[in-house]
């Protein structure tokens, strides 16, 4: 059967995929600079190897979602590994959910710190309090808005990129021999120990737990797979493309961002004062996008949505998140959080490729 595609439909789908990743390890550089630019030209094709295996899982991820219609999202990891390690990874996911959320909020006071001298505690509680409502109003008002929030935040992304690599490029030889002494002198923090491969998988790996649940639901809400489909494929583009961008930008300007909480700040700073003052909403928002789905993800793992305990556990997790957010450093959270989730994530991509060549 021949299914319509509508373009604007790929665009909502791709936006929503965008924007959960983007979250405020990319949105703020720290991530990026951690498990890519920290390794030097070789971390440029760990993005490449991201690209692959985002795309392979998220249409993976609708696909069971559209063909089981689980009534628990989290369902998701016993199709896919059975009753026993799926009953593991659906209670760890929402373990490492509900943590990812609190880096949120972590990096949101750190930017607000960092470019606006805000009073401690300000920009945390400010994105929990929208997080929380937003999550109030339900998946399908999610998907709206982040949907349209995530290309544009990845186009910005891309330009604050490009103009930082045409400023800088000429410094690429000193900036690859300052990146091995920071390295040297664990002046900067790298994501894995075992090279660029196991650090590009790794950040696949935490992606993967973020993404399961909520591109299950999108799959099973959708009346049209192929759709849904290229929507993640189309998402994984624009995400590793602004991805790699943005980590080459970093990687020439090493010396000026190796020791920032926000390294795509300084890169903006460089270009324009303003553009910077304009580019940390951005940040903001690109934090909000990420933040939004995550919490949903942890909450209607236990309760129906549109009711009053889904409410009222919205409200209690939310404020839970913001203050474990607030009390420990960003930079610290982006490195054990997300890197030591990311091998159990690697396991469940293992286990994906291996059912899909079994299935062909």
């Amino acid at each position: 059967m021949n299914e319509k595609i509508k373009i604007s439909k790929v665009v909502n789908y791709a936006g929503a995929f965008i924007a959960l990743l983007i979250g405020s390890g990319f949105a703020t550089g720290q991530e990026l600079m951690q498990f890519f630019s920290s390794y030097g030209l070789v971390g440029l094709i760990g993005v490449c190897i991201c690209f692959l295996a985002l795309a392979f899982v998220g249409v993976q991820f609708v696909k069971y979602g559209f063909e089981e219609k689980f009534d628990n999202p989290n369902d998701i990891y016993k199709h896919i590994c059975g009753k026993g390690l799926g009953t593991f990874y659906d209670y760890f996911s929402i373990f490492f959910i509900f943590l990812s959320f609190t880096v949120m909020i972590s990096g949101a006071q750190a930017t607000a710190v960092q470019h606006y001298n805000a009073p401690p505690f300000v920009g945390g509680i400010v994105l929990g309090a929208l997080a929380i409502i937003t999550v109030m109003c339900g998946l399908n008002r999610i998907v709206d808005v982040i949907g349209k929030i995530g290309p544009v935040i990845v186009i910005l992304a891309i330009l604050v990129g490009l103009i930082s690599i045409a400023k800088n490029i000429s410094s690429l030889g000193s900036s690859l021999e300052a990146l091995k002494i920071f390295v040297e002198k664990k002046q900067i923090n790298q994501a894995s120990n075992f090279g660029f491969v196991a650090s590009a998988l790794s950040y696949v790996g935490f992606c993967m737990l973020w993404l399961a649940a909520f591109c299950a639901t999108v799959g099973k809400n959708s009346s049209n797979l192929k759709e849904t489909k290229y929507g993640q494929i189309l998402g994984a583009a624009g995400f590793s493309l602004a991805t790699i961008i943005m980590a080459f930008a970093i990687l020439l300007s090493i010396n000026e961002v190796h020791s920032s909480q926000i390294p795509s700040l300084i890169l903006a700073s460089d270009i324009n004062p303003l553009f910077a003052n304009i580019f940390s909403i951005f940040i903001i928002l690109g934090i909000y996008t990420t933040a939004v789905p995550l919490l949903w993800t942890v909450i209607a793992r236990f309760f129906e949505e549109n009711t009053k305990k889904f409410r009222m556990a919205t409200l209690i997790i939310g404020v839970l998140g913001m203050v474990i957010g607030l009390l420990l450093k960003f930079d610290i959270l982006v490195k054990y959080v997300y890197v030591l989730n990311g091998y159990l994530g690697i396991i469940l991509l293992f286990i994906m490729v291996i059912r899909a060549i079994m299935k062909k």
